[in-house]
């Protein structure tokens, strides 16, 4: 029942073709045939909440504008550049907090439940999975929902943040044009110059969202515990990701070393298709809830 109340929201989806009955019947054969399902999502399954990805053609980000995500070196390195990031983040905040799981998350839950999913990974940070309620789970590049102290390493919610930088910026007001992955919004320049950032309460050090920006590295305790679930996994299933991004794409790498069946799930090419068992170019949100 908790599957049918999530409507998508198709603004950020790329056109496709629904799902082709023969498709569908040869990835319910590759879910029942898998009795521990290792399952890596990505941006693509969190389009149909309406949050915009990257990468797909004519919706995503790098297809409607010019602008690229943040790097690590830059926001570490550079206070006008962290007061722009925050700026973005606090004006798209509640926006992109207020966004809810979809079918496909609901699905992978439900999976979940069954037995059926042995370990999820998710590229995202938005906690969708977290709010669909799955358990077994790792945000491989972590969530948007908490900051860390890149001094003292002390942490908090995101939505607590939100209220310092309210009690700092009581008459800072900015309207957002366009809405950009991860929390961000655009602004200008001029609107983001005089937005007060907020240091850390226990040591002034320097607040970071816990998230792996692009130029950053994913910890290597985190990778080890991922190989090991893959490890103990008999298939592997993407959904929703090109798997541009090799922080990702080594599974995937690591799966096909093993001689696991993978089956792909995603609108348009990925780095996977040349050696996938089964690709599929259907909307993760319409495809999965018709496999039982």
């Amino acid at each position: 029942r908790s599957v049918s109340r999530a409507s998508p929201n198709l603004t950020f989806v790329p056109a496709c073709l629904p799902p082709d009955p023969a498709e569908v019947e040869e990835l319910q054969r590759f879910v029942s045939n898998s009795k521990r399902l290792f399952v890596m999502t990505g941006a693509g399954i969190s389009t149909e909440s309406g949050i915009p990805d990257y990468r797909s053609e004519g919706v995503g980000l790098y297809a409607r504008t010019d602008r690229r995500p943040i790097q690590h070196a830059e926001f570490v390195r550079s206070a006008s550049a962290r007061q722009r990031y925050w700026a973005r983040n606090f004006v798209g905040w509640p926006q992109f907090s207020s966004h809810q799981p979809n079918k496909a998350h609901l699905v992978l839950r439900d999976w979940e439940k069954l037995g059926k999913v042995h370990w999820l990974v998710t590229q995202n940070v938005d906690a969708l999975h977290t709010k669909a309620g799955s358990q077994r789970m790792t945000e491989l590049h972590g969530c948007i929902h908490r900051v860390f102290c890149l001094a003292c390493g002390d942490r908090i919610l995101r939505s607590e943040l939100q209220e310092h930088f309210e009690a700092l910026n009581p008459a800072w007001k900015a309207e957002a044009f366009g809405v950009a992955p991860d929390g961000d919004v655009f602004l200008t320049d001029e609107q983001v110059r005089n937005f007060q950032v907020p240091a850390c309460r226990k040591c002034g050090g320097i607040l970071k969202p816990d998230v792996t920006f692009f130029g950053d590295t994913v910890s290597q305790e985190k990778v080890s515990f991922v190989h090991q679930r893959l490890a103990e996994s008999d298939s592997m299933l993407v959904a929703g990701s090109s798997m541009q991004v090799y922080s990702g794409y080594r599974f995937a790498l690591a799966a096909r070393e093993k001689k696991l069946p993978i089956a792909v799930l995603n609108i348009g090419p990925t780095r996977l298709d040349h050696f996938a068992s089964l690709k599929l170019n259907s909307r993760c949100g319409e495809l999965l809830p018709l496999i039982v």
